[in-house]
């Protein structure tokens, strides 16, 4: 297997976390030589990313790394060896960020009463927002369109209506 490097994330991201070098890190390549990122590995697999980089980041080394070899282990399609797993699985989880068991319990009991917002539940709201918005200009602009029946724009018209030549 060819060593890999950690691959950063694209200059605009809405997902901006303290677990990107761990999300973005390459796993390996896969059979269509393609690099599979563990962000892509763990949607791919159905387990949400972040909650999982939280859940491993605050388990010991050794049981992280195990974590994660068992999900390295159970990817198809990868070019490595399955004797490789562990290591790589060591490798990942090593781009973790720190436990923060230096926090005082405030601080721990404030983090917890305010979840951190989660990426898709911004996104739609973003969405949302802005479709509301695209609404509300298209009907302020069909509004100013329509003509009254005193404009001189007018389709009613009350003269009579003559028939154009060969026709009746």
């Amino acid at each position: 297997m060819r060593g890999f490097e950690t691959t950063l994330p694209p200059a605009f991201s809405l997902l901006q976390s303290e677990f990107n070098d761990f999300l973005y890190a390459p796993i390996g390549e896969e059979s269509n030589d393609s690099v599979l990122t563990v962000l892509s590995a763990l949607a791919r697999l159905g387990i949400d990313p972040w909650q999982e980089s939280a859940r491993l980041a605050q388990l010991s080394k050794d049981m992280a790394t195990q974590r994660m070899t068992s999900i390295v282990a159970g990817l198809p399609n990868g070019r490595w060896a399955q004797s490789d797993a562990g290591a790589i699985a060591a490798r990942l989880i090593e781009l973790l960020p720190a436990k923060r068991a230096g926090l005082s319990p405030s601080r721990t009991t404030a983090d917890a009463q305010h979840p951190p917002v989660r990426p898709i539940a911004t996104l739609a709201f973003v969405m949302i927002l802005g479709g509301s918005i695209l609404v509300a200009v298209i009907n302020h602009m069909n509004q100013a369109a329509v003509v009254g029946p005193d404009s001189p724009f007018s389709t009613t018209d009350s003269s009579p209506s003559a028939p154009l030549a060969g026709h009746k």
